[in-house]
C-alpha cells in the first residue's frame, strides 16, 4: 500500500479526532449513564403511581346516560374513573374531554389547590405526611410535561425533587418527574444532539457527527495496516 495513503489517513485521523473528541466522550458517558439507570427509576415508578385502583364498583355509576347527549363533542369512549372520594365518568370526544359526577351526571368543576395536593399525596409512594408539598397552576407546562396547557405542578421536598403533573380540569395524574429523569433527559439530549426539543433522532447535526465518526474509524482501521505483521519486510541484500 502506498505511503501517501497512510500519510493522508494520519492527517485525516488527527483532524477528525479533534472534531469528535468531546462528542465521543459525551456519547460514551451518556451511554454509560443511561444503561446504568433502570428505566423504572427514570419513569418514577418507585416514587408515585400514575393511576390508583378504582375503589368504586360499576353499580355506583348510576348517572342517566341520556344526559350525555347534551355534550356535542363527537363522543368516542366513556371511562369510569374516580377523583379522591368521588366517582367520575369521563366522556372522551374527538378533541375534548368532559368529566361528570358518576351518580348524578352533573358536570364537575375544576378541583381546587387543596384537592390537588391531596390527590398528589394519594399517588405519592413516599411518606407524604413528613414532606412539604407545594402546588402551582401553570397555563402552559414545561417541556418535561410536553407543554400541556392548564396543569398543576406539585413538588415534593424529597431527595430527588419528585414532581407530579396533574390535569387541572380533572385532577388526573399526567406524569411523574424527578432529578433522575432530568439527569437522564440531559444525557439523552447530548446523545442525540437535539438541544431544543430532545426528540429528533434524525437531526442534521447528529447525522453529520455520525458520518465524521465513521470516517474517523475507517482512517484508524487503515492506519492499522501500516505496521501490520502481515506486511512483507524488506531484506537487505549485500
Amino acid at each position: 500500500m502506498k505511503k501517501s495513503w497512510f500519510k493522508l489517513a494520519r492527517k485525516c485521523h488527527k483532524w477528525l479526532g479533534y472534531l469528535l473528541a468531546l462528542q465521543v466522550f459525551a456519547w460514551l458517558l451518556g451511554g454509560l449513564v443511561m444503561s446504568a439507570t433502570p428505566l423504572e427509576y427514570v419513569h418514577g415508578k418507585h416514587l408515585a403511581k400514575r393511576q390508583l385502583e378504582n375503589p368504586f364498583l360499576q353499580d355506583v355509576y348510576t348517572s342517566d346516560f341520556n344526559k350525555f347527549k347534551q355534550y356535542d363533542i363527537g363522543l368516542k369512549s366513556i371511562n369510569f374513573i374516580h377523583f379522591l372520594d368521588t366517582p367520575v365518568i369521563e366522556l372522551v370526544g374527538e378533541e375534548d374531554r368532559i368529566y361528570l359526577h358518576g351518580k348524578t351526571g352533573d358536570k364537575l368543576g375544576m378541583p381546587n389547590k387543596q384537592q390537588i395536593i391531596k390527590q398528589a399525596k394519594a399517588h405519592y409512594l413516599g411518606d407524604s405526611t413528613k414532606l412539604r408539598a407545594t402546588a402551582s397552576l401553570l397555563k402552559e407546562g414545561p417541556r418535561e410535561v410536553g407543554y400541556k396547557n392548564n396543569v398543576w405542578r406539585v413538588d415534593f421536598a424529597d431527595n430527588v425533587n419528585t414532581t407530579l403533573y396533574i390535569q387541572a380540569n380533572s385532577g388526573q395524574v399526567i406524569t411523574v418527574r424527578s432529578t433522575i429523569w432530568r439527569i437522564f433527559d440531559f444525557f439523552w439530549m447530548l446523545h442525540i444532539m437535539d438541544y431544543d426539543e430532545r426528540e429528533d433522532f434524525n437531526n442534521p447535526l447528529l447525522i453529520s457527527f455520525s458520518t465524521i465518526a465513521v470516517l474517523f474509524c475507517l482512517s484508524g482501521i487503515l492506519l492499522l495496516f501500516q505496521n501490520t505483521p502481515f506486511r512483507r519486510k524488506r531484506v537487505a541484500v549485500n
